[in-house]
């Protein structure tokens, strides 16, 4: 099976070797774009995809996103980084840049609840997430056999609340020894402590099986049932010390109405979780997500 997945992986970067992605978030002021475009021609790079967003064009934020093609970028890559310096002071620039032949390394948490999990796999096994899936974390045992049938490396570490900082300590030291880039939490369902979430800022994102803000928290579904909601949902936001409050990445709802009881409402809501966490994922990996105040920039 990895194999087989490594073949998209490495047809990915023979194909990408050469392209790069460049997120820019800075005061909207006359020039930026002739600046990024006059900088990637003098390297000899073809921009082939740009996406831009004002708050507003007189005293605004502004964003874009550049993807760019650049002959031998492999080997042009931190002279690139090194003279883009310049121009992100005179701008004021938060910036980023992406070389799409580092594919990023994703690490999936998960507790009982495996849904989240084998739509990601399914969708990474396919081709359709293109990332190196090298770990998944749970503190339960459910998910061994489909994680081991994927050859990826499975930790079991059972958690709670008395012991959050020592298991915390094990999870950061994994994370750390496999060089990942990205934490997807797919129904894992416990706390992160402030400690963790700074250790990787704007790179955890978790699925809520509600359309927050409502029902933000435990039980939303049942929660929803006793409100009598004729639509449920859910979120992949970004994770924040404040819970379930972080930017929002992505959103979708199912209609439901009087008939369906608490486990119809879980049962609907799993379909959604699925779609929307892929959707968020997907987008995060394709270097697309710009975090904003507490919002998210999607481009």
């Amino acid at each position: 099976m990895k194999s087989y997945i490594q073949e998209h992986i490495d047809a990915f970067i023979e194909k990408n070797k050469n392209k790069g992605r460049l997120l820019i978030k800075c005061p909207d002021q006359p020039g930026i774009v002739s600046a990024m475009s006059l900088f990637l021609k003098q390297n000899g790079a073809n921009i082939i995809e740009s996406n831009q967003f004002t708050t507003d064009h007189e005293g605004g934020t502004f964003f874009i996103r550049m993807e760019f093609e650049c002959p031998d970028l492999q080997e042009k890559g931190q002279r690139l980084e090194n003279q883009f310096r310049e121009i992100a002071e005179s701008f004021s620039m938060d910036w980023e840049i992406h070389f799409l032949h580092d594919v990023k390394k994703t690490a999936i948490f998960v507790s009982k609840e495996l849904h989240c999990l084998r739509e990601l796999l399914l969708e990474w096994q396919s081709g359709d997430l293109m990332t190196d899936v090298v770990v998944v974390i749970s503190n339960h045992e459910e998910c061994r056999g489909i994680v081991e049938s994927f050859n990826i490396p499975f930790y079991y570490i059972p958690a709670n609340k008395d012991i959050r900082k020592e298991v915390e300590a094990k999870q950061l030291q994994l994370l750390e020894d496999y060089e990942v880039d990205l934490i997807v939490l797919a129904r894992y369902m416990q706390i992160l402590t402030p400690e963790f979430v700074a250790a990787h800022k704007a790179q955890i994102i978790n699925i809520h099986h509600s359309f927050l803000p409502a029902f933000i928290g435990a039980n939303p579904h049942k929660r929803a049932f006793e409100r009598g909601v004729k639509l449920i949902g859910a979120t992949a936001h970004y994770v924040t010390n404040d819970l379930d409050e972080g930017p929002i990445i992505e959103q979708d709802i199912i209609r439901v109405n009087h008939r369906d009881n608490v486990e119809d409402l879980k049962k609907k809501g799993r379909s959604v979780e699925r779609s929307v966490l892929a959707r968020g994922v997907k987008w995060a990996l394709e270097d697309r997500i710009i975090v904003y105040e507490n919002k998210t920039i999607v481009l």
